[in-house]
Protein backbone atom coordinates (compact mmCIF):
# COMPACT_ATOMS: atom_id res chain seq x y z
CA UNK A 1 0.00 0.00 0.00
CA UNK A 2 1.59 3.35 -1.04
CA UNK A 3 1.01 6.13 1.54
CA UNK A 4 -2.65 7.80 -0.46
CA UNK A 5 -3.79 4.26 -0.56
CA UNK A 6 -2.76 3.38 3.39
CA UNK A 7 -4.15 6.99 3.95
CA UNK A 8 -7.90 6.00 2.91
CA UNK A 9 -7.85 2.88 4.78
CA UNK A 10 -6.52 4.76 8.07
CA UNK A 11 -9.39 4.54 10.04
CA UNK A 12 -10.16 0.67 9.39
CA UNK A 13 -6.80 0.06 10.30
CA UNK A 14 -7.31 2.20 13.57
CA UNK A 15 -10.29 0.08 14.79
CA UNK A 16 -8.48 -2.98 13.42
CA UNK A 17 -5.75 -2.49 15.96
CA UNK A 18 -7.09 -1.03 18.51
CA UNK A 19 -8.02 -3.69 20.84
CA UNK A 20 -4.54 -6.06 19.79
CA UNK A 21 -2.16 -3.10 20.90
CA UNK A 22 -3.88 -2.28 24.04
CA UNK A 23 -2.86 -5.81 24.98
CA UNK A 24 0.58 -4.22 25.12
CA UNK A 25 -0.02 -1.98 27.99
CA UNK A 26 2.29 1.05 27.67
CA UNK A 27 1.84 3.83 25.19
CA UNK A 28 5.37 4.01 23.44
CA UNK A 29 4.51 0.31 22.50
CA UNK A 30 0.87 0.69 21.44
CA UNK A 31 2.86 3.61 19.29
CA UNK A 32 5.36 1.65 17.88
CA UNK A 33 3.07 -1.40 16.93
CA UNK A 34 1.43 0.57 14.96
CA UNK A 35 4.18 1.89 13.21
CA UNK A 36 5.71 -1.17 13.08
CA UNK A 37 2.62 -2.44 11.34
CA UNK A 38 1.84 0.60 8.91
CA UNK A 39 5.66 0.08 7.44
CA UNK A 40 4.55 -3.82 6.76
CA UNK A 41 1.26 -2.65 4.95
CA UNK A 42 3.68 0.31 2.72
CA UNK A 43 5.34 -0.74 -0.51
CA UNK A 44 8.52 -1.09 -0.20
CA UNK A 45 11.60 -3.91 -1.47
CA UNK A 46 12.48 -4.62 2.22
CA UNK A 47 10.39 -4.33 5.23
CA UNK A 48 12.89 -4.84 7.91
CA UNK A 49 13.18 -2.39 10.81
CA UNK A 50 15.37 0.20 9.32
CA UNK A 51 14.01 0.33 6.46
CA UNK A 52 10.47 0.67 7.79
CA UNK A 53 11.54 3.59 10.08
CA UNK A 54 12.58 5.35 6.91
CA UNK A 55 9.49 5.12 5.14
CA UNK A 56 7.11 5.84 8.05
CA UNK A 57 9.39 8.91 8.59
CA UNK A 58 10.95 8.39 12.38
CA UNK A 59 13.64 9.96 12.90
CA UNK A 60 16.01 7.72 15.36
CA UNK A 61 17.38 5.78 12.53
CA UNK A 62 14.89 2.78 14.34
CA UNK A 63 16.55 3.03 17.08
CA UNK A 64 13.33 2.79 19.20
CA UNK A 65 11.54 0.80 16.58
CA UNK A 66 14.64 -1.37 17.44
CA UNK A 67 14.05 -1.90 21.21
CA UNK A 68 10.51 -2.60 20.61
CA UNK A 69 10.83 -5.65 18.30
CA UNK A 70 14.08 -6.52 19.36
CA UNK A 71 14.26 -6.14 23.11
CA UNK A 72 10.54 -5.09 24.66
CA UNK A 73 9.16 -7.52 27.09
CA UNK A 74 5.54 -7.87 25.65
CA UNK A 75 3.90 -11.01 24.96
CA UNK A 76 2.97 -12.10 21.66
CA UNK A 77 0.42 -14.43 22.45
CA UNK A 78 -2.32 -12.78 23.81
CA UNK A 79 -2.25 -10.55 20.59
CA UNK A 80 -2.27 -14.16 18.40
CA UNK A 81 -5.61 -14.99 20.37
CA UNK A 82 -7.54 -11.84 20.18
CA UNK A 83 -6.74 -11.75 16.03
CA UNK A 84 -7.87 -15.62 15.82
CA UNK A 85 -10.94 -15.33 17.61
CA UNK A 86 -11.56 -12.11 15.51
CA UNK A 87 -11.00 -13.87 12.00
CA UNK A 88 -12.80 -16.76 13.36
CA UNK A 89 -15.64 -14.54 13.70
CA UNK A 90 -15.34 -13.39 10.09
CA UNK A 91 -14.65 -16.93 8.99
CA UNK A 92 -17.35 -19.48 7.61
CA UNK A 93 -18.48 -21.99 9.97
CA UNK A 94 -16.18 -24.83 7.51
CA UNK A 95 -12.91 -23.61 8.15
CA UNK A 96 -10.12 -25.94 8.71
CA UNK A 97 -6.78 -25.84 10.63
CA UNK A 98 -4.02 -26.38 8.05
CA UNK A 99 -0.53 -27.75 9.42
CA UNK A 100 2.57 -26.77 7.55
CA UNK A 101 6.36 -25.48 7.83
CA UNK A 102 8.29 -22.44 5.97
CA UNK A 103 11.84 -21.55 5.70
CA UNK A 104 13.94 -18.50 5.55
CA UNK A 105 17.11 -18.68 3.98
CA UNK A 106 19.74 -16.75 6.37
CA UNK A 107 23.59 -15.67 5.25
CA UNK A 108 25.03 -16.25 8.89
CA UNK A 109 24.90 -18.50 11.63
CA UNK A 110 23.94 -16.03 14.73
CA UNK A 111 20.14 -15.57 14.43
CA UNK A 112 18.09 -17.83 16.72
CA UNK A 113 17.45 -21.39 15.31
CA UNK A 114 19.54 -21.15 11.79
CA UNK A 115 21.13 -23.99 11.11
CA UNK A 116 22.14 -26.36 7.18
CA UNK A 117 18.83 -28.17 7.59
CA UNK A 118 16.30 -28.88 4.48
CA UNK A 119 15.35 -25.25 2.84
CA UNK A 120 11.79 -25.55 1.38
CA UNK A 121 12.43 -22.29 -0.22
CA UNK A 122 15.44 -23.37 -1.99
CA UNK A 123 14.41 -26.83 -2.53
CA UNK A 124 17.77 -27.99 -0.94
CA UNK A 125 20.03 -28.10 2.36
CA UNK A 126 20.81 -24.74 2.95
CA UNK A 127 21.82 -22.47 5.83
CA UNK A 128 17.96 -20.85 7.05
CA UNK A 129 15.47 -20.96 9.79
CA UNK A 130 12.06 -22.82 9.52
CA UNK A 131 9.15 -22.30 11.47
CA UNK A 132 5.90 -24.59 11.85
CA UNK A 133 2.53 -22.83 11.85
CA UNK A 134 -1.49 -24.13 12.09
CA UNK A 135 -3.63 -21.34 9.83
CA UNK A 136 -6.97 -20.71 9.78
CA UNK A 137 -8.31 -22.15 5.85
CA UNK A 138 -11.55 -21.90 4.32
CA UNK A 139 -12.27 -23.24 0.45
CA UNK A 140 -10.26 -20.38 -0.95
CA UNK A 141 -7.59 -18.89 1.40
CA UNK A 142 -6.67 -19.04 5.10
CA UNK A 143 -5.02 -16.87 7.46
CA UNK A 144 -1.82 -17.63 10.06
CA UNK A 145 -3.39 -18.24 13.78
CA UNK A 146 -0.18 -19.23 15.47
CA UNK A 147 3.72 -19.57 14.88
CA UNK A 148 6.59 -21.94 16.20
CA UNK A 149 10.56 -21.57 15.40
CA UNK A 150 12.14 -25.00 15.29
CA UNK A 151 15.14 -25.37 16.92
CA UNK A 152 17.86 -27.91 15.97
CA UNK A 153 19.43 -29.78 18.64
CA UNK A 154 22.84 -27.81 18.43
CA UNK A 155 21.03 -24.82 19.37
CA UNK A 156 18.84 -26.03 22.29
CA UNK A 157 21.69 -27.75 23.37
CA UNK A 158 24.12 -24.77 23.45
CA UNK A 159 23.94 -22.56 26.68
CA UNK A 160 25.89 -19.87 25.06
CA UNK A 161 24.02 -19.66 21.81
CA UNK A 162 20.90 -19.76 24.01
CA UNK A 163 21.73 -17.15 26.44
CA UNK A 164 23.05 -14.91 23.19
CA UNK A 165 19.49 -14.72 21.77
CA UNK A 166 17.62 -14.71 24.64
CA UNK A 167 15.73 -18.22 24.37
CA UNK A 168 13.58 -19.46 27.41
CA UNK A 169 14.91 -21.88 30.48
CA UNK A 170 12.00 -23.69 30.00
CA UNK A 171 12.23 -24.10 25.81
CA UNK A 172 14.13 -27.38 25.61
CA UNK A 173 14.39 -29.41 21.87
CA UNK A 174 10.75 -30.32 20.46
CA UNK A 175 10.21 -31.89 16.77
CA UNK A 176 8.32 -30.08 13.95
CA UNK A 177 5.59 -32.40 14.87
CA UNK A 178 5.69 -31.52 18.78
CA UNK A 179 5.72 -28.10 17.56
CA UNK A 180 2.68 -28.82 15.73
CA UNK A 181 0.61 -30.21 18.22
CA UNK A 182 2.42 -27.42 20.61
CA UNK A 183 0.25 -24.39 18.51
CA UNK A 184 -2.62 -26.58 18.29
CA UNK A 185 -3.40 -26.91 22.15
CA UNK A 186 -2.64 -23.27 22.38
CA UNK A 187 -5.29 -22.61 19.50
CA UNK A 188 -8.28 -24.91 21.27
CA UNK A 189 -7.17 -23.27 24.17
CA UNK A 190 -8.48 -19.44 22.27
CA UNK A 191 -11.35 -21.60 21.61
CA UNK A 192 -11.44 -22.07 18.01
CA UNK A 193 -12.93 -25.38 18.37
CA UNK A 194 -12.38 -28.79 16.82
CA UNK A 195 -11.78 -28.09 13.20
CA UNK A 196 -10.42 -30.42 10.90
CA UNK A 197 -6.71 -30.72 10.72
CA UNK A 198 -5.23 -31.28 7.40
CA UNK A 199 -1.45 -31.55 7.13
CA UNK A 200 1.08 -33.23 4.61
CA UNK A 201 3.04 -36.15 4.85
CA UNK A 202 5.76 -34.80 6.95
CA UNK A 203 3.46 -34.92 9.27
CA UNK A 204 0.56 -37.44 7.62
CA UNK A 205 2.84 -40.41 8.29
CA UNK A 206 3.72 -39.77 11.42
CA UNK A 207 1.28 -42.61 13.47
CA UNK A 208 2.02 -40.64 16.94
CA UNK A 209 1.25 -37.50 15.38
CA UNK A 210 -2.25 -39.29 14.38
CA UNK A 211 -2.79 -40.37 17.39
CA UNK A 212 -1.97 -36.71 19.13
CA UNK A 213 -4.99 -35.48 16.95
CA UNK A 214 -7.18 -38.04 17.94
CA UNK A 215 -6.49 -37.52 22.02
CA UNK A 216 -6.98 -34.17 21.47
CA UNK A 217 -10.76 -34.67 19.81
CA UNK A 218 -9.28 -33.51 16.50
CA UNK A 219 -10.75 -34.91 13.27
CA UNK A 220 -7.95 -35.18 10.24
CA UNK A 221 -7.55 -35.68 6.91
CA UNK A 222 -3.91 -36.26 5.78
CA UNK A 223 -1.72 -37.09 3.37
CA UNK A 224 0.62 -40.23 3.91
CA UNK A 225 3.25 -42.09 1.82
CA UNK A 226 2.05 -44.63 -0.63
CA UNK A 227 4.11 -47.26 1.59
CA UNK A 228 1.91 -47.25 4.38
CA UNK A 229 0.46 -50.57 5.61
CA UNK A 230 -2.77 -51.26 6.63
CA UNK A 231 -5.62 -54.30 5.75
CA UNK A 232 -8.41 -53.47 4.14
CA UNK A 233 -10.35 -56.24 6.37
CA UNK A 234 -10.59 -56.14 10.22
CA UNK A 235 -7.72 -58.34 10.80
CA UNK A 236 -8.42 -61.31 13.52
CA UNK A 237 -6.43 -64.15 15.21
CA UNK A 238 -9.64 -66.06 14.58
CA UNK A 239 -11.77 -68.63 17.15
CA UNK A 240 -9.24 -70.17 19.48
CA UNK A 241 -7.84 -73.69 17.35
CA UNK A 242 -9.17 -77.23 18.33
CA UNK A 243 -7.01 -79.04 20.42
CA UNK A 244 -5.94 -82.85 21.03
CA UNK A 245 -4.41 -84.17 23.79
CA UNK A 246 -2.93 -82.60 27.25
CA UNK A 247 -2.19 -79.08 28.17
CA UNK A 248 -3.96 -75.81 28.38
CA UNK A 249 -5.98 -74.87 24.68
CA UNK A 250 -4.68 -72.08 22.94
CA UNK A 251 -6.52 -68.83 23.27
CA UNK A 252 -5.45 -67.50 19.49
CA UNK A 253 -4.10 -69.04 16.40
CA UNK A 254 -1.01 -68.70 15.93
CA UNK A 255 0.05 -64.65 14.44
CA UNK A 256 1.59 -66.26 11.59
CA UNK A 257 -1.83 -67.29 10.29
CA UNK A 258 -2.92 -63.21 9.90
CA UNK A 259 -2.61 -61.99 6.53
CA UNK A 260 0.16 -59.73 5.68
CA UNK A 261 -0.56 -55.90 5.82
CA UNK A 262 -0.18 -54.45 2.22
CA UNK A 263 0.75 -51.23 1.09
CA UNK A 264 -1.74 -49.00 0.17
CA UNK A 265 -0.58 -48.65 -3.27
CA UNK A 266 -0.93 -52.35 -3.16
CA UNK A 267 -4.73 -51.74 -2.17
CA UNK A 268 -5.29 -49.09 -4.36
CA UNK A 269 -4.29 -51.23 -7.61
CA UNK A 270 -6.12 -54.18 -5.80
CA UNK A 271 -9.55 -51.91 -5.89
CA UNK A 272 -12.32 -52.30 -8.45
CA UNK A 273 -12.86 -50.67 -11.48
CA UNK A 274 -16.21 -49.08 -9.77
CA UNK A 275 -14.70 -47.92 -6.84
CA UNK A 276 -12.76 -44.93 -9.45
CA UNK A 277 -15.33 -42.00 -9.60
CA UNK A 278 -13.75 -38.50 -10.58
CA UNK A 279 -14.30 -35.95 -9.26
CA UNK A 280 -14.50 -31.96 -9.30
CA UNK A 281 -13.10 -30.20 -6.29
CA UNK A 282 -12.80 -26.71 -7.54
CA UNK A 283 -13.16 -24.21 -10.73
CA UNK A 284 -9.84 -22.32 -11.86
CA UNK A 285 -9.28 -19.55 -14.00
CA UNK A 286 -7.95 -22.62 -16.62
CA UNK A 287 -11.00 -24.99 -15.92
CA UNK A 288 -12.16 -27.30 -13.08
CA UNK A 289 -9.64 -28.97 -11.10
CA UNK A 290 -10.49 -32.64 -11.31
CA UNK A 291 -9.01 -36.24 -11.24
CA UNK A 292 -10.12 -39.74 -10.15
CA UNK A 293 -10.37 -41.01 -6.78
CA UNK A 294 -11.77 -44.38 -4.68
CA UNK A 295 -11.99 -44.47 -1.07
CA UNK A 296 -12.11 -47.61 1.42
CA UNK A 297 -11.58 -48.63 4.71
CA UNK A 298 -8.61 -49.19 6.03
CA UNK A 299 -7.07 -50.85 9.33
CA UNK A 300 -3.69 -49.63 9.78
CA UNK A 301 -0.58 -51.73 10.41
CA UNK A 302 1.43 -49.18 12.68
CA UNK A 303 0.75 -51.20 15.87
CA UNK A 304 1.34 -54.38 14.96
CA UNK A 305 4.48 -53.63 13.44
CA UNK A 306 5.67 -51.68 16.25
CA UNK A 307 3.88 -53.57 19.80
CA UNK A 308 2.16 -56.50 17.95
CA UNK A 309 -1.25 -54.82 18.62
CA UNK A 310 -3.97 -54.92 16.17
CA UNK A 311 -6.45 -51.89 15.46
CA UNK A 312 -9.12 -51.24 17.06
CA UNK A 313 -11.32 -49.45 14.30
CA UNK A 314 -10.53 -48.51 10.44
CA UNK A 315 -10.11 -45.18 9.20
CA UNK A 316 -10.89 -43.81 5.62
CA UNK A 317 -8.15 -44.08 3.03
CA UNK A 318 -8.61 -41.82 -0.21
CA UNK A 319 -6.17 -42.26 -3.26
CA UNK A 320 -6.03 -40.38 -6.25
CA UNK A 321 -5.38 -41.90 -9.32
CA UNK A 322 -5.48 -39.51 -12.42
CA UNK A 323 -6.79 -40.79 -15.58
CA UNK A 324 -3.96 -42.16 -17.68
CA UNK A 325 -1.34 -42.77 -15.02
CA UNK A 326 0.53 -45.46 -14.71
CA UNK A 327 -0.42 -45.69 -10.85
CA UNK A 328 -2.15 -43.73 -7.93
CA UNK A 329 -0.13 -40.66 -7.27
CA UNK A 330 -1.47 -39.72 -3.54
CA UNK A 331 -2.97 -41.11 -0.51
CA UNK A 332 -4.32 -39.70 2.16
CA UNK A 333 -6.08 -41.41 5.53
CA UNK A 334 -9.20 -39.24 6.70
CA UNK A 335 -9.92 -40.22 10.56
CA UNK A 336 -13.62 -37.61 11.27
CA UNK A 337 -15.81 -39.08 14.16
CA UNK A 338 -19.09 -38.30 14.58
CA UNK A 339 -19.32 -37.17 10.96
CA UNK A 340 -20.92 -38.17 7.71
CA UNK A 341 -17.77 -37.44 4.79
CA UNK A 342 -19.21 -38.64 1.29
CA UNK A 343 -16.08 -38.96 -1.43
CA UNK A 344 -16.62 -35.26 -2.57
CA UNK A 345 -15.98 -33.85 0.77
CA UNK A 346 -12.98 -36.07 1.46
CA UNK A 347 -11.40 -34.54 -1.99
CA UNK A 348 -12.13 -31.32 -0.80
CA UNK A 349 -10.45 -31.49 2.59
CA UNK A 350 -7.38 -33.61 1.48
CA UNK A 351 -6.91 -30.55 -1.68
CA UNK A 352 -7.66 -28.21 0.35
CA UNK A 353 -3.96 -27.53 2.40
CA UNK A 354 -2.50 -25.99 -1.37
CA UNK A 355 -4.11 -22.70 0.34
CA UNK A 356 -1.08 -22.24 3.12
CA UNK A 357 1.31 -22.43 0.60
CA UNK A 358 -0.38 -19.37 -1.22
CA UNK A 359 -0.47 -17.86 2.03
CA UNK A 360 3.61 -18.11 2.88
CA UNK A 361 4.14 -16.40 -0.48
CA UNK A 362 1.57 -13.48 -0.02
CA UNK A 363 2.97 -13.19 3.37
CA UNK A 364 7.02 -12.70 2.33
CA UNK A 365 5.88 -10.62 -0.72
CA UNK A 366 3.22 -8.41 0.72
CA UNK A 367 3.81 -7.82 4.64
CA UNK A 368 7.86 -9.25 4.79
CA UNK A 369 7.80 -12.63 6.86
CA UNK A 370 10.75 -13.24 5.78
CA UNK A 371 12.60 -9.90 5.81
CA UNK A 372 13.55 -10.14 9.67
CA UNK A 373 16.83 -9.05 10.51
CA UNK A 374 17.38 -9.46 13.92
CA UNK A 375 18.83 -12.53 16.02
CA UNK A 376 16.71 -12.74 19.40
CA UNK A 377 14.00 -15.53 20.13
CA UNK A 378 11.67 -12.72 21.00
CA UNK A 379 12.48 -10.36 18.20
CA UNK A 380 11.29 -13.31 16.01
CA UNK A 381 8.31 -13.92 17.68
CA UNK A 382 7.54 -10.29 17.97
CA UNK A 383 7.85 -10.32 14.39
CA UNK A 384 6.07 -13.13 12.73
CA UNK A 385 3.03 -11.75 14.99
CA UNK A 386 3.13 -8.35 13.72
CA UNK A 387 3.43 -9.80 10.58
CA UNK A 388 0.30 -12.01 11.35
CA UNK A 389 -2.17 -8.43 12.20
CA UNK A 390 -1.31 -6.70 9.01
CA UNK A 391 -1.74 -9.86 6.71
CA UNK A 392 -4.94 -10.01 8.58
CA UNK A 393 -5.93 -6.59 7.81
CA UNK A 394 -5.47 -7.15 4.22
CA UNK A 395 -6.91 -10.10 4.55
CA UNK A 396 -10.01 -8.21 6.13
CA UNK A 397 -9.61 -5.43 3.52
CA UNK A 398 -10.02 -8.06 0.70
CA UNK A 399 -13.40 -9.21 2.24
CA UNK A 400 -14.58 -5.62 2.06
CA UNK A 401 -13.93 -4.46 -1.04
CA UNK A 402 -14.55 -8.11 -3.13
CA UNK A 403 -17.15 -10.44 -2.12
CA UNK A 404 -15.87 -13.52 -3.46
CA UNK A 405 -13.13 -12.53 -1.46
CA UNK A 406 -10.11 -15.02 0.33
CA UNK A 407 -12.15 -15.64 3.12
CA UNK A 408 -15.48 -16.19 1.32
CA UNK A 409 -15.72 -19.51 -0.38
CA UNK A 410 -16.87 -19.17 -3.76
CA UNK A 411 -17.27 -22.03 -6.29
CA UNK A 412 -15.07 -20.11 -8.97
CA UNK A 413 -12.08 -19.99 -6.46
CA UNK A 414 -8.66 -19.97 -9.13
CA UNK A 415 -6.40 -22.45 -9.55
CA UNK A 416 -3.19 -22.59 -7.48
CA UNK A 417 -1.56 -23.53 -10.73
CA UNK A 418 -2.37 -20.28 -12.23
CA UNK A 419 -0.65 -17.51 -10.67
CA UNK A 420 -2.73 -14.94 -12.62
CA UNK A 421 -6.22 -16.07 -10.59
CA UNK A 422 -4.03 -17.58 -7.27
CA UNK A 423 -4.58 -15.72 -3.94
CA UNK A 424 -1.46 -13.72 -4.46
CA UNK A 425 -2.88 -12.24 -7.04
CA UNK A 426 -6.03 -10.38 -5.39
CA UNK A 427 -3.88 -9.93 -2.31
CA UNK A 428 -1.45 -7.80 -3.98
CA UNK A 429 -4.20 -5.77 -5.67
CA UNK A 430 -5.36 -4.68 -2.53
CA UNK A 431 -2.33 -4.23 -0.76
CA UNK A 432 -1.10 -1.95 -3.88
CA UNK A 433 -4.78 -0.34 -4.42
CA UNK A 434 -6.79 0.00 -1.38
Amino acid sequence: MDSRALASADRRLQAFLADKVALLGRTERRQWAEVYVRGLLMEGQRKSIEPIAARVGEMDDGQGLQQFVNQSPWAWEPLQEVLALQMMDRLLPEAVLIVDETSFPKQGAHSVGVARQYCGALGKTANCQVAVSVHLGTDSGCVPLSWELYLPAEWTDDAQRRKEVGIPDEIRYRTKNELALQALDRILGWGIGHRVVLADSGYGNSFDFREALCQRGLPYCVQVEPTTKAWTQRPDQGPPPRTRGPGRPRKRAPIEELPVPLELVEIARSLSAGSWETVRWRAGSRGALRSRFARCAVWLAHRWTEHRKLPDHAIDLLVEWPEGAAKPTKFWLAELPGQKAGLRRLVRLAKGRWRIELDYRELKEEVGLDHFEGRSWRGWYHHVTLVSLAYAFLALEMLRSKKNSILDPSPDAPSPSDPSGALGSPMSTVSKSL
